[in-house]
């Protein structure tokens, strides 16, 4: 998948079932919170920034790799 350089907002990736499906999988108990919906015109730059304060560093690269995959 074209990630743009990271530019593609997280509402373009939550719109693609398949990518979607990355996000689901890897972090399924975080889709429901409220932040989510909110998180959609960030970029999935600016997300695997906030991201980082949360996760290691190793899943957000892992996640990255595999929705490049796509």
């Amino acid at each position: 998948m074209d990630l743009r350089n990271k530019q593609i907002t997280v509402g373009e990736l939550l719109d693609n079932p398949k990518s979607k499906a990355v996000f689901q999988r890897r972090f399924g108990r975080f889709m429901k919170h409220p932040m989510v919906s909110a998180a959609r015109t960030l970029s999935l730059d600016q997300l695997a920034e906030m991201a980082s304060i949360y996760l290691p560093q190793k899943t957000i690269d892992d996640t990255l790799r595999e929705l490049e995959q796509l």
